[in-house]
């Protein structure tokens, strides 16, 4: 299984799709984004947040590519935007490794 950055760095989506999702990332609000793609839940942490974020944007991300009439792109810039969000913040809350200089 793949670490959760290795997962987010190898997705690979339309262009404009993630140029939306990037834009997006201003406005996203954890505890209100979070909610409504979660069911109500907000982790505690970005590690368990990114990973019920990585299948449910592969669901929608199946979704789309099948052409599903449900597939609604507004909740899919979302997903993204979360994903983005919370893949910096979990970078952010690992621990500098610093070479042992001997």
């Amino acid at each position: 299984m793949l670490d959760l950055h290795t997962q987010v760095r190898q997705l690979s989506r339309p262009a404009l799709l993630v140029r939306a999702a990037r834009f997006a990332v201003d406005d996203y609000r954890r505890g209100r984004d979070l909610s409504r793609l979660l069911d109500g839940r907000v982790p505690a942490t970005p590690g368990p947040a990114l990973v019920d974020l990585l299948d449910i944007e592969k669901e929608m991300d199946a979704a789309r590519s099948a052409g599903s009439h449900a597939y609604q792109v507004g909740p899919h810039i979302i997903a993204l935007a979360a994903i983005m969000s919370e893949a910096r913040d979990l970078a952010a809350t690992r621990p500098l490794i610093v070479p042992d200089p001997t």
